[in-house]
């Protein structure tokens, strides 16, 4: 049986109906599974928090090689579906939470998962679309950030992520002042079930530096740098910042900036000069 006709048959047994609005496209690629698992590195001394787990199919994969596997589920009927096959696959090392990811990241009482997870965790996640960006900054907002993230996005936003100057945007300031990220797979629409209208890829996050920075300083500047594309970024930091756009062409001039220069043709230590400069 194909993992086409067996997405099709679990979903009917379940009175599963994938919903656009939730973002549920089921992967049938095994290829694109295997790919995630090798490239996510998981050990048997790894707690995985996994979110969105569809069907559970990478959910018992990253079950047989982690520590534990914390899965994240929205929708209470996959949620209903992952515990049953839990139960029927005998597998033990999997904690369920049927939640929205957002909200629980926030909640106070996330700090007793972070203690859970304290030491080495790895998050591996097929996110749905319209969370990518917020799940994204809400991760790197996080007291005890994971070592990696594996994950399945919208092509244009692993992009995004991994945009060089020129093409940067605060999406890939917030992702690369604690990272770097590198597109693994793309993987088009085909290879779901039902087929999304865009493609998406696979990219593997490594957080690997630590900022001493103002974070919240760092952030309001960027913000401001980013708050209208199509003006320079002396414009758009004079309105934010409240100052004349000479005075703050003359200090772009004196770090070596360009005056013309915009937001998206910074890299994540030119931010770190401009917040330096104001």
């Amino acid at each position: 049986m194909s993992l086409l006709e067996e997405t099709k048959k679990i979903c009917k047994l379940y009175d599963i109906n994938p919903a656009r609005s939730k973002g549920q496209n089921f992967l049938i690629n095994e290829n694109v599974y295997d790919k995630i698992i090798e490239n996510a590195d998981i050990s048997k001394e790894d707690i995985v928090l996994e979110v969105g787990q569809g069907l559970g199919f990478l959910t018992e994969k990253l079950a047989q090689r982690a520590k534990k596997v914390l899965a994240v589920e929205l929708d209470d009927k996959l949620a209903g579906l992952l515990k049953t096959r839990l139960l029927a696959n005998k597998i033990n090392n999997v904690e369920l939470i049927n939640q929205d990811i957002i909200e629980l990241l926030r909640l106070p009482e996330f700090g007793e998962l972070e203690e859970f997870c304290k030491g080495k965790y790895k998050i591996v996640a097929n996110l749905p679309y319209n969370i990518s960006s917020i799940f994204l900054r809400t991760v790197f907002e996080l007291k005890n950030k994971p070592s990696s993230l594996t994950l399945m996005l919208q092509k244009e936003v692993a992009e995004r992520i991994v945009a060089k100057p020129g093409a940067m945007s605060l999406l890939s300031v917030s992702v690369q002042l604690y990272a770097d990220g590198e597109i693994i797979i793309d993987v088009p629409g085909g290879d779901f079930w039902p087929a999304p209208e865009v493609d998406s890829a696979v990219i593997k996050i490594d957080v690997n530096k630590e900022e001493k920075i103002d974070i919240k300083k760092f952030f309001q500047i960027v913000k401001f740098g980013f708050s209208s594309k199509r003006k320079m970024l002396k414009n758009n930091l004079a309105a934010g910042l409240r100052v004349s756009q000479g005075e703050v062409g003359e200090r772009l001039l004196t770090a070596g900036f360009d005056m013309k220069i915009r937001a998206q043709e910074l890299s994540v230590d030119d931010w770190k000069k401009v917040l330096k400069l104001f």
